[in-house]
């Protein structure tokens, strides 16, 4: 059974930095599309970055140049280095992994949430002073 679980949320400053962690079970993470979604209070969910099975990266076009993602296939996780932050990434975040063609065009080719993903619970970032 696939089960996600995310860690390194937090506090932080503007500016700021963190790192958070998806660790990955029941599934081989070389056949698997991993991707961080984030949620803020009173806003749908929306795709932040991905990783494909070959290293293929996507990011939203509001977080390139600040946050990087990038997976050890040895330990099963995907990380998500986020700099530079922003009161506007305060949100839970979620990653979500995904492993047939079709899936992995959606959630990594186009940042889409869809109801194939198996999500983790989340970790919550805010950024504030």
């Amino acid at each position: 059974q696939v089960q996600l679980v995310e860690s390194g949320g937090g506090l932080v400053q503007p500016g700021g930095s963190l790192r958070l962690s998806c660790a990955a079970s029941g599934f081989h993470p070389d056949y698997y599309a991993i991707g961080w979604f984030r949620q803020a209070p009173g806003k749908e969910r929306e795709g932040v970055s991905c990783i494909n099975a070959y290293d293929g990266k996507t990011y939203a076009d509001s977080v390139k140049g600040r946050f990087s993602i990038s997976r050890d296939n040895a330990k099963n996780t995907v990380y998500l280095q986020m700099n530079s932050l922003e009161p506007e990434d305060t949100a839970v975040y979620y990653c979500g992994a995904i492993h047939d063609a079709i899936g992995v065009n959606a959630m990594c080719g186009q940042l889409r949430d869809i109801d194939t993903i198996v999500w983790g619970k989340g970790t919550t970032v805010t950024v504030s002073s």
